[in-house]
């Protein structure tokens, strides 16, 4: 399977700025404060903690996707390495995630203009807004890949300049008293907080679902993914350490980088910072969008959806009907959640979508039948090992009432959607015969 219908147009820098674009999302932002809450200054631990398993994690997700270069990313690895049932579940749930993401952080563009704008979180402001960015960012992507991706470059520089500033800045304002390691915290709220934190660190996958539209993507996603990851583990340790050394009011903030810049920036800086969590999410919305459209389209190419979806623009060689339809259930999701949707459901899901890669690394190894991995991960084996036991023990912590539930109904609404539709194919087709 060939993505020749697809523009190639995402160069190296391009794919970087997209993994940093959707690692760099709401996260960051806000959860500084709720970890801190947690387990106060061992925090940094727990952010040290969450980059070594993201780490491990993306060591696994470059030599997989080195093997490809097809659109799909982790519904493509795991269709090859485990199956079409498997493959379905894998693209379905990360669809979900994608689409439930957009709109989570959608919602986090309404509450920041709503800070500015009064009375434009609400009521027809609301609707309007987030009718602006939906329509705004499916157009973009509609037009094409390059478009898309100009769009993120400029994202990434707008979003990362207040983080290097209130970065840089802050470290000459730290209040070393502001630091207490004497209250140990219980076990439990460790792993709570570790989960808590990785949606500041997921996203980066999404890099490697536009494949078929990526330059060299062997060679580049690789490259991308751990530029990006390196990236983002040294800003936000150092995010964090401002963070705790200059808000002694940190585990009650809930805008924790901008109150703290407005401690040693003043309000101006305050604002600043506030503009920049607004371009931050509007990037990652944008990034996210590209991820998420493509999914409909690989399943469509390997005939697990309607082959319609798998058509592509004449002018502008774009997905255009599973852009429009993503679009679609985006602006209708948006509307009816809020910002409060739960991170942990988001989060748990992700890290099962990331054991199958995982899982597929040693599977990969073991087979002759498919490409050689380009980029062969330093730990291989080891890697993939530790990345599952990892995503076991977090997956264990999850409160199955609140966060498992949902993900059980989701997957087996994608079996009764992948089943239904394999049903509905073999009848056409022994109707037509």
């Amino acid at each position: 399977m060939t993505d020749e219908k697809l523009i190639r147009g995402l160069g190296r820098w391009d794919l970087t700025a997209v993994a940093i674009n959707t690692i760099i999302g709401t996260g960051i932002f806000i959860l500084p404060a709720g970890v801190f809450k947690l387990i106060g200054g061992y925090s940094l631990y727990a952010f040290i903690a969450c980059a070594l398993i993201i780490g491990l994690i993306v060591l696994c997700f470059s030599e997989v996707s080195s093997r490809f270069n097809t659109t799909g990313g982790m519904y493509l690895y795991a269709r090859e390495a485990f199956g079409p049932e498997i493959g379905f579940e894998t693209g379905w749930l990360y669809w979900v995630v994608r689409i439930a993401t957009f709109a989570a952080n959608c919602n986090a563009v309404v509450i920041y203009l709503g800070f500015f704008f009064p009375g434009l979180d609400s009521g027809l402001g609301r609707t309007l807004i987030i009718a602006v960015v939906v329509t705004g960012i499916t157009i973009v992507n509609l037009i094409g890949v390059r478009e898309s991706a100009i769009m993120t470059n400029i994202f990434t520089v707008g979003k990362i300049v207040p983080l290097l500033l209130f970065a840089g800045v802050g470290l000459f304002f730290i209040e070393p008293a502001n630091f207490d390691f004497e209250a140990v915290p219980e076990y439990a709220s460790f792993p709570a907080a570790v989960l808590l934190l990785i949606y500041a660190y997921v996203g980066f996958e999404a890099a490697v679902i536009p494949t078929g539209e990526i330059k060299d993507p062997g060679k580049n996603i690789p490259f991308a993914l751990l530029t990006a990851l390196a990236f983002c583990v040294v800003l936000f340790f150092i995010i964090q350490l401002v963070a705790i050394g200059t808000l002694p009011g940190l585990a009650e903030s809930k805008t924790p980088l901008a109150d703290a810049a407005g401690r040693f920036l003043g309000t101006a800086g305050a604002g600043f910072i506030a503009i920049g969590a607004l371009i931050s999410v509007l990037g990652n919305l944008n990034s996210g969008f590209l991820a998420s459209s493509r999914i409909p389209f690989a399943m469509a190419e390997r005939g697990e959806l309607p082959k319609a979806l798998a058509r592509t623009h004449e002018k502008y060689k774009t997905p255009f009907l599973s852009i429009i339809i993503s679009g679609s259930v985006i602006f209708a999701l948006t509307l009816y959640t809020s910002f409060l949707s739960a991170v942990t459901i988001a989060t748990t899901t992700r890290l099962l979508v990331y054991a199958t890669t995982a899982i597929a690394l040693p599977v990969f190894r073991q087979r002759t039948d498919i490409p050689a991995a380009q980029f062969r991960a330093p730990l291989g084996i080891l890697a993939a090992v530790l990345s599952i036991a990892l995503i076991v023990w977090l997956v264990m912590n999850v409160d199955f009432s609140r966060e498992g539930l949902p993900i059980l109904i989701s997957a087996m609404l994608g079996l009764v959607i992948y089943y239904g539709y394999q049903f509905f194919r073999k009848n056409r087709g022994s109707t037509e015969s």
